[in-house]
């Protein structure tokens, strides 16, 4: 059991095909796109390690041995690799990386995103809320791309809508998350299947809270979003 937020297993989601990138990413995984000199997943993994987190699961599909050549030196975190040979989707992903999850509760996050989030305060909340599932929230007019959350006066989550679209400002998922291990009994009984989709809705339920941050989500999911990931953080080092 994690004893305090730097002990927590780090899971990042990286198996993604990222077809609406690739006229502009082709011959690499998406996590793996530049920024800068230096990739993305680089950037992702930089901001956990700075902040003390040492052990970081990486989710790897396809173009995978590209990923796993790229940590291919020593470090002073550890790595370890949970490998699909097929699709599995984020839920399935995940599920598949359970063996290799030992801390509780344990982190994950989606390896095409970045929300700089105070990590010890994210732990905290989900410590004193005896939360399942708590998931980072930002603002944010562009629901229809990411998944819009609905929040009690508890910070309780009342509703989970995946790209559902709108003109207001709402509440998105950031794509990061601290889960108890307790988790995957919700799972459904199938290898293939999505987090947003499949899992989220049938927890609301069940103790899942939203920690809201005040931080831009940048992501490179589309071209677009991946020239403006250039320009917010180009040459982060």
């Amino acid at each position: 059991m994690a004893t305090n937020f730097r002990e927590t297993d780090v899971v990042i989601l990286c198996g993604g095909l990222g077809t609406r990138l690739k006229e502009v990413v082709f011959d690499r995984p998406k996590v793996l796109a530049k920024i800068g000199e230096i990739t993305f997943l680089d950037i992702l993994i930089k901001d956990l390690t700075v902040r003390g987190f040492k052990n970081i699961i990486l989710c790897v599909g396809y173009l995978k041995d590209q990923i796993k050549n790229h940590f291919n030196y020593d470090k002073d975190y550890n790595i370890t690799f949970s490998e699909e040979e097929d699709p599995l989707g984020t839920g399935g992903a995940l599920k598949k990386a359970k063996p290799l999850i030992k801390s509780n509760p344990f982190m994950v996050m989606n390896g095409d995103s970045i929300c700089k989030i105070n990590y010890r305060d994210f732990y905290e909340f989900h410590m004193n809320k005896k939360a399942a599932l708590s998931m980072v929230l930002a603002r944010s007019e562009l629901a229809q791309d990411f998944g819009s959350v609905v929040l009690n006066d508890s910070q309780r989550i009342k509703s989970f809508k995946e790209k559902v679209v709108t003109r207001d400002e709402c509440l998105i998922n950031a794509g990061i998350y601290l889960m108890e291990r307790d988790i995957f009994s919700y799972m459904p009984n199938k290898n293939h299947f999505s987090l947003e989709y499949d899992l989220f809705p049938k927890l609301i339920e069940d103790r899942c809270y939203g920690f809201i941050t005040e931080s831009e989500l940048v992501d490179i999911g589309t071209p677009q979003r991946y020239e403006k990931a250039i320009h917010l953080i180009g040459g982060t080092k």
